[in-house]
């Protein structure tokens, strides 16, 4: 398994439209192969602070579906959004969250 995540800085007054592209994209992803699960996190204290997690069975997997136009045409509306540029991380087997079933 793949994870990959990214950390946001959303802008205030954006917060609310970043979450409705984030839950299309999501929606998106759910019916790529080799996607297992996708979560937003708000900051409790700090709702505009956001990051995104997903679990994949490969890497390559994941890639494609960042090369897809979805992906892109989702990347595309959030940026403007964002405070400053989002942070990545990556790695096997990571598990922030228990998996579903």
């Amino acid at each position: 398994m793949q994870t990959f995540g990214l950390n946001y800085e959303v802008k205030p007054d954006r917060v609310e439209d970043f979450k409705k592209i984030l839950a299309d994209l999501i929606a998106e992803m759910e019916a790529c192969d080799g996607h297992e699960q996708t979560i937003l996190f708000a900051d409790v204290t700090q709702p505009n602070l956001m990051m995104i997690y997903s679990n994949w069975g490969k890497k390559a997997e994941f890639a494609d579906f960042v090369k897809s136009d979805t992906f892109m045409n989702a990347i595309t509306k959030a940026t403007e959004m964002l405070e400053s540029h989002p942070s990545h991380f990556a790695g096997q087997n990571i598990r922030l969250i228990k998996p579903p079933g």
